[in-house]
Parts: structure tokens; sequence; C-alpha cells
């Protein structure tokens, strides 16, 4: 990757003048309209019908992936990791090269899983393992959801958000993060240490949108944990901007161990603040689109300035130009393994799938 300073473009936020036309109303009466209007443009939305809005269906399968053909390049194993009280399960995919290694390999593990399988081919497989061979390790749960919303908002976030539902009702979630942390480092890890020879020196951690958020939390409690984090979009509105508040000062205070890597990414489109098109007849919608005004559309660019003032932290700031939130996470990984392991760059091929959007 270029280096932070020289992956740097500016981009100016699109003016309120300058929002999407809305061409149909939806929404009756009048001053109703006009208030989610208002918002749209405030937030660089076009509103739509519910049939035509790119919002990600909560209840979409994974469907068919490398981890479902046979053994070419690399092999799949698969185990299930439960909690304590067996109230909790992750399901993982561990990604093994066919060859027989002559040393202890790298490790990619991503969050996600399953819908980080659907980013993978047999063309993407063939080169990393004639290159550096990483043996790739896919986190997910026990189901077959392509994004498991309710289990991802608890484990990767390390503060606990308590908003309006859409419905009326406030909740609170999220803060689950140490332990998931815990799990990872105490069950994950070992089994994969003990099904196939990892090169401890050569771990990286990928995520995306809250996935992108755990991976700083854990740069920021765990730092010598893995040598690179790779967080895309990050969440930092979540909590009301939390993720930007004490424990990143923390770190920036104190950090002063084993140099890591960290790459942040960020689509164009997200840092002009265009969050596609969206239904706001949906109350859910609004409620989610009034949370992430927590951070700025260049929260992460802006976080990127900071952090690379951390003596021992390398870090590296790349942007996607025109791309929005949910086709970030097709592209950073794409990009995560080129960046880590030489491969030719594919991040800017469209994915097998749709990327609609996780939540922001």
């Amino acid at each position: 990757m270029n280096s932070a300073r020289a992956s740097r473009r500016a981009v100016r936020s699109a003016p309120l003048n300058e929002c999407p036309v809305v061409s149909r109303i939806l929404i009756a009466p009048l001053a109703a309209w006009h208030c989610f209007a208002v918002l749209a443009c405030a937030i660089g939305l076009s509103v739509s019908t519910p049939a035509a809005a790119q919002q990600r269906n909560p209840l979409q399968k994974v469907g068919h992936t490398v981890l479902d053909e046979p053994a070419q390049s690399y092999r799949f194993e698969r185990f299930v990791i439960d909690n304590a009280d067996h109230t909790r399960r992750w399901r993982i995919h561990l990604g093994v090269p066919t060859t027989s290694p002559t040393a202890p390999a790298p490790v990619l593990y991503m969050l996600d899983g399953n819908a980080a399988a659907m980013v993978f081919d047999q063309g993407i497989l063939s080169e990393l393992a004639a290159g550096k061979a990483p043996v790739l390790v896919f986190i997910g749960y026990d189901n077959d959801l392509r994004i498991d919303s309710q289990a991802r908002t608890l484990d990767y976030t390390a503060w606990v958000d308590t908003a309006d539902d859409g419905n009326g009702s406030v909740q609170s979630v999220g803060g689950g993060a140490a332990a998931f942390y815990d799990v990872i480092a105490q069950r994950i890890k070992p089994e994969v240490q003990r099904r196939t020879p990892i090169d401890t020196q050569q771990q990286s951690l990928w995520g995306h949108s809250l996935g992108g958020l755990f991976v700083l939390s854990t740069l920021y409690t765990h730092p010598t944990a893995f040598q690179h984090y790779i967080s895309a979009s990050p969440s930092l509105w979540w909590s009301q901007g939390a993720p930007q508040g004490a424990l990143e000062q923390q770190f920036l205070g104190s950090y002063r161990g084993t140099p890591a890597q960290l790459t942040l990414m960020l689509g164009g489109d997200e840092r002009r603040g265009n969050r596609g098109v969206r239904d706001l007849t949906n109350p859910r919608v609004v409620a989610h689109l009034r949370r992430i005004g927590g951070a700025a559309p260049d929260a992460a660019y802006q976080l990127s300035r900071r952090l690379e003032e951390v003596p021992g932290l390398h870090v590296t700031y790349r942007e996607f130009a025109g791309l929005g939130h949910g086709p970030m996470l097709p592209a950073s990984l794409k990009a995560a393994l080129t960046a880590l392991y030489g491969i030719a760059d594919r991040s800017a091929m469209p994915a097998a799938t749709p990327a609609t959007h996780t939540d922001d």
C-alpha cells in the first residue's frame, strides 16, 4: 500500500444544496415529508420506495461459496466454539493450503466470516497458495446468515449504545467486545494453532463496519495480539461517538509497545457523507440514520491522522473512490489480501454477489 500521506486526497463534503433530487413523495402529510427530506439532504441521501432502497436484507443467506467446493489450492475445515454457558456459538472455517507447509504460515482472521467467504473465489485462493500461502480463518456464527446483526452488534462493540429503535422504545445494545476477544484469544486461536502450524509473528485481523470497530478496540486494548490490524469503514459513530473518546485517548497516551501496523480504509462516498438510497418511510432506518450522526463522515480519515503520531504504530490510510459503506466489505478484504500477501489487487472488481449495506 502507499503511505498514509501519499494516499490521502482532499475530499470535500457535499453541501446541502447539492443533495440528490427527491423524485417521488412517499410520506404524507407534507409536513412529515418535509422533515424526512431535510434529514435526507443533511446526510447525503436519496429517498426511494422500499423496493428500490439499498438496504441489507437481514435474512440474506450465505449461499454457495468456496467453502462448499472440492479442495483445490485450499482445503477447508470447520469447527464450532461455544461460550461457557453454551448460549453463544461461533462457526469457524479454517482454510489451509493443500501443499504441505515448509514453515509456519502467516494467518488472517476475518470477522463476519460468512460474508467474508462470499468474497473469495478459486482464482484468489490459487494465487494466495502460490505465494505466501496464508492460513485463512473465517470467524462467523453457527447459522447460515450472511450477516448476523444481533450477534455481531454484541460481539464487535466495546461500548453499550442506548438509542431509539425507531418504534418508540429505547434499547441498550452492545458492549461485548472484551468477552468476544477472550473467545478469539483463548478458544479460536489455540484451536487454529492445534490444527496447522502458524507463524505467530504474522497474524492479521480484518473487520468491516462494526467489525472494523472491533479491530480498533482490539488494537487499543491488546496491541500485541496481532501484527497487522485492518479496519474498514469502522462505525466510529457507535454510542454517540464513544470510540473516539477515552479508550482512544488512553491508547494515544500510553502505547509504547512492539511495533504494529494499522490499515484504515474508507469509501469515497462514505467520506462525502453519501449514504445512498434509503427508505425513509421505515422508522428503523430513520432511527439508524440519526445514530450515525455520532461521528463525522470523515472520522476514519481524521483518526488515521491522530494515530500516525503514535510511536511504533505504522498507519496506512486508503480511500476507495466512489464506494459506499456496503461495497467496502468486499473491496477492503480484497485490498487487504493484496497488501498482506502480494496478490493482484481485485478491489476494483465487482463482488460475486451484490454488496448491500451492513449495519453502518
